[in-house]
Parts: structure tokens; sequence; C-alpha cells
């Protein structure tokens, strides 16, 4: 297997706990691979780790033939990422926006600005400012944003979370467009089980800190006698309700509201 992703004994410990544990697994090329979890699961520090934002304890990560964590620029400049939360400038046009991410990457070529903005269909709203703009809308742009610079992987971080199911299907069309059209490795994660169920060529399941099953979606399915992989995730990780610490960003919100409340 020819692959964009592969990890081998990935481990990441902090003072208290391990959050990661001798976890393993690989992405192959022009695929599209659902990492799904419970929160406090493990997710969020896999893909820091794989996007060279947090180095690991141990193991090795290898992304589209480079070592994240002794060829970090390397590695940077072939992904793109869509965070979980929102990282558009609200004050700036579509279009500006779009040339600010291009100058950090070094690209002079607009025609690569207007061909992603022609097809996220956000041609016609290149002048508006962002702040104008729908969840939706400002989703595709940062998808149209995170591949301005070609990756061979993109990194989805919940990227529907809080759209409404005509825009989650959208976004999917285009997402799946891409896939297909650029061959574009596409790395996820979704609370939306249908969503990883319906797009993804393979799944790998964590649960704390370790990958408790890997496969299709009909491979879990047969694995755990259900007939849904909402029922194979449950199946696999428990009905208990979990409990995940606040993010930088969670605490950063609850400040920003004190902060307006004074």
């Amino acid at each position: 297997m020819d692959a964009a992703i592969s990890v081998k004994n990935l481990t990441k410990t902090f003072k208290d706990f391990t959050a990661v544990n001798d976890i393993s697994f690989e992405v192959e090329k022009g695929k599209i691979f659902a990492f799904l979890g419970p929160n406090g699961a493990g997710k969020t520090t896999t893909i820091k780790m794989l996007t060279t934002l947090l180095d690991p304890s141990s193991g090795s990560i290898m992304l589209n033939g480079y070592d994240v964590l002794s060829q970090k620029d390397e590695a940077r400049k072939s992904f793109g990422i869509v965070f979980q939360d929102p990282s558009l400038d609200d004050e700036l046009t579509a279009y500006e926006n779009m040339q600010f991410h291009a100058v950090l990457f070094g690209i002079s070529d607009n025609k690569r600005i207007e061909e992603l903005l022609h097809f996220v269909e956000l041609w016609d709203r290149k002048d508006h400012l962002v702040k104008t703009f729908s969840g939706g809308m400002k989703r595709r742009l940062e998808i149209a944003r995170g591949l301005l610079h070609k990756p061979v992987v993109l990194f989805l971080d919940e990227p529907t979370i809080g759209l409404d199911p005509q825009t989650r299907n959208l976004l999917w069309t285009h997402i799946q467009k891409l896939n297909k059209t650029e061959q574009v490795t596409v790395f996820l994660t979704t609370h939306y089980m249908e969503e990883a169920e319906k797009m993804a060529d393979m799944i790998a399941v964590i649960d704390h800190g370790q990958i408790i099953a890997q496969g299709t979606s009909e491979t879990l399915k047969k694995q755990t006698k259900t007939k849904t992989l909402e029922e194979a995730f449950l199946a696999l990780t428990g009905k208990t309700i979990r409990d995940e610490e606040a993010t930088g960003s969670d605490k950063m919100r609850q400040f920003r509201k004190v902060w307006r409340g004074r």
C-alpha cells in the first residue's frame, strides 16, 4: 500500500496521563480516512502530532514520505488543515483571506485563488467581508484556503459541526469531488457517524488513547454484529457520556464572555 500517512507506535505522555498510547495505522494515498472516538479519546492530541503542532513522546509519523518530527517544514508543505474552530479574518473579504494565506506560502498565482473560489462556489462573493458569511460559507472558504498550496493531505477536524443538513451535504459534495479530481487524501474527524459511514474508505476508532478497531464501515459492523456504524461505534466504545477537558479555545471563549459582560 502506498501510504500518505504512516504512524507507528505513536505515544504522547503528559505529566499526569498518557493521552495517546502506542497507536499504529496507515492512510492510503487518495483515500478518505475517518478517525473516530468519544470526547477525550486522544483524537485531538493525535491530530496535533500529525500536523507538527505537538511532538510525540515516542513513535514515528511519516507524511508524504517526510518524517514529521525531523522534516517539519517539508511535512507542513504537504498538508492543509481546516480546524474545528473558525480561523478566518472576519474583517477581510473572502479574496483577501485567500491572498493573505497565499503570501504565507509564497504563492503568487492568483489564478489558483480564482479556481478554488469557483470550486467552493464563492467567486461571486469574493469581495464580500467574511463577517457577512453564513457558517457554511465560512467552512467552504476555509477548505479553499487549505487547498491553496496543493496539499497531498487535507485534515478536516469536525468540518461540519453546527451546520444544517443541506450545508453539510453541499460541503461533502465538494470534498468528494476534490478527493476524486485532485486525488487529495482526506483525514477527518467527526461525531456524525452517518458522514463517516457514507464518506470514508477506511475508519479507525480510538478510545482511551488506543486504537480499538480499524477497517471499513462494513468490517466494523460485522465485527460488532450491528447494522449501522453508529451502533458499531457504541458497541466498541460504550454508551457512557464522556467529559472532555476544556481546550485553550474553550477557555478563551469563556474569558471573552466574561470580559464583554463587564
